[in-house]
């Protein structure tokens, strides 16, 4: 049976076992099994990851195939062909005979074509007296009839999985353009969150991002940014509900206030010592009036926090209060601090205080336990903004001088 249908290379090519079970394979085409030609061929170049052949190579096969005479492989009008290297070369757009020959072992490694050698290695047909092929010496085509089907199936596989990557990579790229989007948005707009931190998660995932991708690089990497996504939404929410609240609250009070008329005396201020006074218990922050200081002062005063605004330049108190997000961020900060100080002493105040602290980073050893200090100072009337703001102009109207 081996004698039959197994023949071994010529000259000093080896023989292995992976030649021997393919040409096995070949030998069990069920008889009257016939395939397209070209659809073999163009499952085969779908599949080209899978068989691991190069272009090139492809390039070769197609040659090949057009020495095939019709277009329907079967086994019954023989599938060997023997076209010379220098015609193969002609019909493969000119390829070099190094080439060619690199290619032609690498069609036969994949197992997509087969060796028939003659006894001198040369490639031609022997024929009967009526003219037809008895015996043919060449390359055989058996391979690309046996494997049809695992070739199609494989064909569809691939085609799949480049769907797969397609739209994983298009949903990459709408998921990091909604997160760039809400975070400046989030930052520009002086929303209360960590966002330093986020945006350097941001930054990291999308640093990781290969320049030629895989599905597998891609899929984790848009699990993490669906995920920071999420948070980044629930973060604007949490904070639009507490707005909310906080607006329903004092709509509330306004309207126990006015539909109270029992007593005008409640709308007096209070010294608390009337009879019958009790301690206040209001549980919402309190905002101390601290005086707003010009935009234009605190600039002139802290000159360093425009290096952290968007597009590098400070124009009105919303770029002030993106870029005191940043250094909040960049000083260790904790977003409940920066909260507190927004809350006591207002957005601006608080944004020119962030921007105080940033000029002062070289004498401060806690950027955040001075920051909670001098909000509990404000909230007991003990803080005042201006001479800090003075004593750092002050500073940078000499050169080379940093405030003390």
């Amino acid at each position: 049976m081996l004698s039959r249908n197994v023949t071994t290379p010529f000259g000093r090519r080896p023989m292995s076992l992976a030649l021997i079970k393919g040409q096995m394979r070949a030998a069990e085409i069920k008889p009257g099994k016939t395939a397209d030609k070209w659809k073999v061929f163009r499952d085969a170049c779908e599949a080209r990851a899978v068989l691991g052949i190069q272009d090139r190579a492809l390039a070769v096969l197609d040659a090949l195939l057009t020495f095939y005479p019709d277009n329907e492989l079967c086994e019954e009008r023989g599938l060997v062909v023997f076209p010379s290297n220098d015609q193969l070369s002609v019909r493969a757009h000119g390829i070099a005979g190094t080439t060619l020959r690199r290619h032609l072992a690498a069609l036969v490694d994949a197992g997509l074509i087969q060796r028939k050698d003659s006894a001198n290695g040369k490639r031609y047909a022997r024929k009967d007296d009526s003219g037809e092929i008895e015996e043919a010496f060449g390359f055989s085509l058996a391979p690309l009839l046996a494997r049809a089907e695992e070739l199609a199936l494989a064909a569809q596989q691939m085609a799949a999985e480049r769907r797969r990557f397609r739209s994983t990579k298009e949903a990459l790229s709408i998921c990091r353009r909604d997160v760039r989007k809400l975070l400046t948005a989030a930052i520009e707009e002086g929303a209360a969150g960590d966002w330093g931190r986020i945006e350097g998660m941001f930054l990291e995932l999308t640093g990781r991002i290969p320049r030629t991708p895989t599905i597998a690089d891609i899929e984790p990497i848009l699990d993490e940014m669906q995920m920071l996504r999420e948070e980044i939404l629930n973060r604007m929410e949490i904070q639009e509900d507490s707005q909310n609240t906080d607006s329903n609250a004092v709509q509330n009070e306004r309207h126990i206030q006015s539909s109270n008329t029992e007593s005008s005396n409640e709308l007096e201020p209070s010294s608390g010592t009337e009879q019958g006074a009790k301690p206040s218990q209001n549980i919402w922050p309190t905002r101390v009036a601290v005086k707003a200081f010009p935009l234009a002062m605190v600039l002139q005063a802290c000159p360093d926090i425009a290096d952290y605004a968007p597009g590098g330049t400070v124009a009105n108190w919303r770029d002030l209060m993106s870029a005191a997000v940043v250094v909040r961020s960049m000083l260790g900060v904790s977003p409940s601090a920066y909260q507190d100080a927004c809350e006591t002493l207002g957005p601006e105040n608080a944004a020119a205080v962030m921007a105080c602290i940033l000029e002062r980073g070289g004498h401060i050893n806690s950027a955040g336990g001075y920051l909670r200090d001098l909000t509990r100072k404000a909230a007991r009337g003990e803080f005042s903004l201006g001479p800090m703001l003075m004593a750092l102009m002050r500073a940078n109207g000499a050169p080379g001088c940093k405030a003390s």
